[in-house]
């Protein structure tokens, strides 16, 4: 039998933390395309369940679009079982509104709730709404002759966190007979050992929405043979667009179309291409009297991918040297500061920078 193990997939999410209004919306329909394309792709990947574990939705009010499309998507494959776990971003009502259900949709609660893949193949899981997992784990008791895959939405932590929610305490579940752990809620891919029988697994955000989710994503797919019992497990790529967030030294760079040179020589490579969203981050050593302009920088580079915006984070530096016979008001300034012996060299080439730019009346 085989399976497919999602997360975090962040429906009807705003997007528009660095977007347009027009591209926000754009980006929203996008990945609830890229969604539906995923459910294809299980029925590509001939799988007879796909585990939800956690945060399908990204807002409490779901638009009924988005509702209709989602259901419209499990209808479509009724050869596939959907196991949805809620999150700690979805309703606790999610579909409260829609009249019928599909019958191969099937939710789990705030108590442990199992079902039966198979004669042997057993699915368990918990939505813990708020809980650290300490509550509830010593509740979770399993046939240990069974096949069993367990579902939670959380955090692991190696012991019990006090003050938090959605912990995981991954050292109860130890030795309970647990094949495979289907988590969600961290946004990258991990595969790890629970204990000798079994794995904790977060298959990741399927498709990148922001810059701390760079790179491909994908999902899991869970190839269990019965009578071995052995689970062989594969991490997929899904082919979507990607952000990515590159750090361009530009240290040597004297102006701005050197750095943009720099950054046209580095988004040149692989991976990046027009379909990506790119966070270009400016890194090194730069001559405090070179003004990195950021819009100048972005606007030079907007049609060459969908999206780009660049993030200042270089580290000025003064040449002294310059300043010594500079008998203008620029001059005695940076003398006066590069004399201070209780500011550090950073400190000093910081305010350099800054005075500078406030002389020559730019807004700092």
């Amino acid at each position: 039998m085989k399976l497919m193990h999602i997360a975090d997939v962040h429906l009807d999410s705003k997007m528009n933390s660095y977007l347009t209004a027009e591209k926000s919306k754009e980006r929203k329909a996008e990945i609830l395309s890229a969604f539906v394309r995923l459910i294809e792709k299980a029925k590509e990947e001939s799988v007879s369940a796909v585990i939800i574990a956690g945060d399908l939705f990204d807002v409490s009010r779901v638009s009924a679009g988005t509702l209709k499309t989602v259901l419209g998507a499990f209808s479509s494959c009724p050869d596939i079982e959907f196991y949805y776990l809620k999150g700690n971003h979805d309703n606790k009502d999610a579909f409260g509104s829609m009249e019928e259900m599909p019958e191969n949709l099937h939710l789990f609660s705030e108590e442990w709730v199992s079902y039966n893949l198979s004669e042997r193949i057993v699915i368990t899981g918990i939505e813990l709404a708020g809980r650290n997992s300490d509550e509830v784990e010593s509740e979770l008791l399993l046939d240990t002759d069974k096949l069993n895959i367990v579902t939670m939405h959380g955090t692991v932590a190696a012991a019990s966190v006090k003050g938090g929610s959605e912990i995981i305490n991954i050292k109860n579940l130890k030795n309970k007979g647990i094949d495979y752990l289907a988590l969600g809620h961290i946004h990258s891919f991990s595969n790890e050992k629970l204990d000798a029988r079994g794995v904790y697994v977060y298959p990741g955000c399927p498709f990148g929405r922001g810059f701390d989710e760079c790179g491909e994503k994908g999902y899991m797919i869970l190839d269990i043979n019965e009578t071995s019992g052995i689970v062989k497990t594969e991490y997929k790529i899904f082919p979507a667009r990607r952000c990515y967030a590159p750090e361009i030294d530009i240290s040597g760079c004297e102006n701005n179309m050197d750095i943009l040179d720099r950054i046209r020589e580095e988004l040149g490579k692989e991976p990046f291409d027009k379909s990506n969203l790119i966070e270009a981050v400016l890194t090194g050593s730069i001559n405090a009297l070179n003004d990195i302009d950021t819009v100048f920088l972005e606007k030079s580079l907007e049609d060459k991918f969908y999206f780009i915006r660049i993030k200042n984070m270089t580290k000025p530096y003064v040449d002294a040297n310059a300043f010594k016979l500079d008998a203008s008001l620029r001059g005695e300034f940076v003398r006066t500061v590069m004399a201070d012996e209780a500011l550090s060299m950073e400190d000093k080439a910081g305010i350099v920078s800054l005075g500078l730019s406030a002389l020559l009346g730019e807004k700092v």
